[in-house]
């Protein structure tokens, strides 16, 4: 089934028309934001029923490995068209926030404008995988609180996208994110999504403006048990894998 359904243009649109400096407040502030909607149900329902089609390069059971209950699947190459939208245009955007990170932690690396451009330099250094992945949820399946680091490159923020209705096809499963700071107890951020809409969260660290200057604190996400019925989300990340 082709999940081409709108062009890449309106994608882009779509990101283009988003709350760009209350999403860059949040995410300064708690290493999370809510885009508002990103996709309709009908782009989100035909995202869902690739489920069980051949256009995924791995599948990985998480019970298997510890990660929780439920399973992900990598795309293959061609992404579809709306994931490769999604990707590249909010790339685009967040591209300069990451900037400023790297700078206010004192990390000399510099992304480029373009994800085009970023996933020449994810090449070159042997992470040429795709990452985007779609995730299943039925009841009593969850996710453990993790990081998603694929090589020595990363782009500092992900996106993840609801693509079931909450309430009407799953109850539970909310999308988590937990900070750790140095020296005090951690702190979660439990972020409530609609069907089609995005969060943007920071992958691994985020710069926080302490009394003696700039400190890192690390983030983990996860998702809380589901409670009833199946949950399904696109995860959307920038940098590819070894």
């Amino acid at each position: 089934m082709s999940v081409a359904l709108d062009t890449s243009a309106s994608i882009t649109q779509r990101v283009a028309a988003l709350d760009w400096p209350g999403i860059t407040g949040e995410l300064n502030s708690y290493g999370v934001a809510r885009t508002g909607p990103l996709l309709s149900t009908r782009e989100a329902g035909a995202l869902r029923s690739v489920n069980d089609e051949p256009r995924f390069r791995s599948r990985i059971d998480m019970a298997r490995h510890g990660f929780g209950r439920g399973e992900y699947q990598y795309f293959a190459h061609p992404l579809p068209d709306v994931v490769a939208a999604l990707r590249s245009s909010v790339y685009g955007h967040l591209a300069p926030l990451a900037n400023d990170w790297a700078t206010r932690l004192g990390d000399a690396t510099h992304y480029p404008d373009t994800h085009a451009e970023y996933l020449a330099r994810c090449h070159a250094a042997g992470q040429s995988r795709p990452t985007p992945l779609l995730l299943r949820y039925r009841a009593g399946d969850f996710n453990c609180l993790h990081q998603d680091l694929y090589g020595e490159l990363l782009f500092p923020f992900q996106l993840v996208v609801l693509l079931s209705a909450p309430g009407a096809e799953f109850d539970g499963g909310e999308f988590t994110l937990v900070e750790q700071r140095p020296r005090m107890q951690s702190r979660a951020e439990v972020v409530p999504l609609a069907q089609g809409e995005g969060a943007i969260f920071a992958v691994r660290h985020r710069p926080v403006a302490g009394t003696r200057g700039t400190y890192r604190v690390t983030l983990r996400h996860g998702v809380s048990r589901v409670r009833r019925g199946e949950r399904f989300t696109l995860g959307v990340i920038f940098h590819d894998a070894r």
